[in-house]
């Protein structure tokens, strides 16, 4: 029997803050992201850039070379088109529709920045970028890049125009383009308005389903709207949503890691002393460093 997974609580996205030159975000994991230790592991940060237009520029803005240790980032670009390079040796463009999921794990260095011809064009950005953290015995695995195109994608048609893309994890018999570490779903979800769909969801894992754009219910109990994320309880299998407008959704869906967690800047690890180490490693340049 199908059991329902309620809604623990809707959190509202931050302030509005630049990251870089390029990137205007909200986090959504506020508290300094103690929700995602808790509540929503594996799941760690994100932030909604919503659309944002950038005029024409000669100089890509974006962020400068920096290091990432621990986790995996995964950049979803809805407009716009970012450009991607590491001392991994990896490098990829990503446009609408497409998947940059980057593993970190035992260190990498990289930048992000706007695609050079939207640069030189400008034109409105809207992305969202997630942190997803690794279990210990995965954090110093070699790291890996996965340019995950928009074809590549499956996509599950709702009807009436709605749909489910399966970035990670599995829906309706489609397995999702991404390879992860731990067992997780990701989807990118658009709805009409008055679309009601059924999400059936593993028991026991934690659920976050962000509304970025429009306006949905939960259950029949919560309603959010952009910018918001509602937080369930992990006990149940099945999750309702009813879209009260058009609604852009991504719904985060993972079984958690239950692990300690120390996190400093862009390092997650276990303990102070792992963190210590990743500092003194990137200093010393083995994390290597972009040409």
């Amino acid at each position: 029997m199908k059991q329902t997974k309620q809604v623990a609580k809707i959190y509202e996205g931050a302030q509005e803050h630049m990251v870089g030159d390029g990137f205007k975000v909200q986090n959504l994991f506020p508290n300094g992201n103690r929700i995602g230790n808790r509540q929503l592991s594996p799941f760690f940060l994100l932030d909604y850039a919503a659309p944002h237009y950038f005029p024409p520029s000669d100089a890509p803005r974006g962020v400068d070379e920096h290091p990432h240790r621990g986790f995996e980032t995964v950049t979803i670009a809805y407009q716009g088109a970012l450009e991607h390079r590491d001392s991994g040796g990896n490098s990829g463009k990503i446009g609408p529709g497409d998947v940059q999921w980057m593993t970190a794990a035992s260190g990498v260095v990289h930048e992000e920045k706007h695609e050079s011809e939207f640069t030189r064009n400008g034109g409105t950005l809207e992305m969202v970028q997630l942190w997803v953290n690794l279990p210990k015995a995965h954090k110093m695995d070699p790291p890996r890049y996965q340019g995950l195109e928009k074809k590549d994608i499956p996509v599950a048609d709702l009807g009436d125009g709605s749909y489910l893309r399966v970035i990670a994890g599995e829906f309706d018999g489609q397995k999702g383009a991404a390879k992860t570490f731990t067992p997780l779903n990701l989807f990118d979800v658009q709805l009409k308005a008055g679309k009601n769909i059924e999400l059936p969801l593993p028991d026991g894992y934690n659920t976050g389903i962000v509304v970025l754009k429009g306006e949905a219910r939960f259950n029949d109990t919560h309603t959010a709207k952009g910018v918001e994320i509602a937080v369930f309880e992990t006990k149940g299998d099945v999750i309702t949503v009813t879209a009260l407008t058009d609604a852009s959704l991504l719904v985060l869906n993972g079984e958690p890691i239950n692990e300690p967690v120390f996190s400093y800047g862009p390092f997650v690890m276990n303990t102070k002393e792992d963190i210590i180490q990743a500092v003194d490693d990137y200093n010393n340049g083995k994390m290597g460093h972009l040409n």
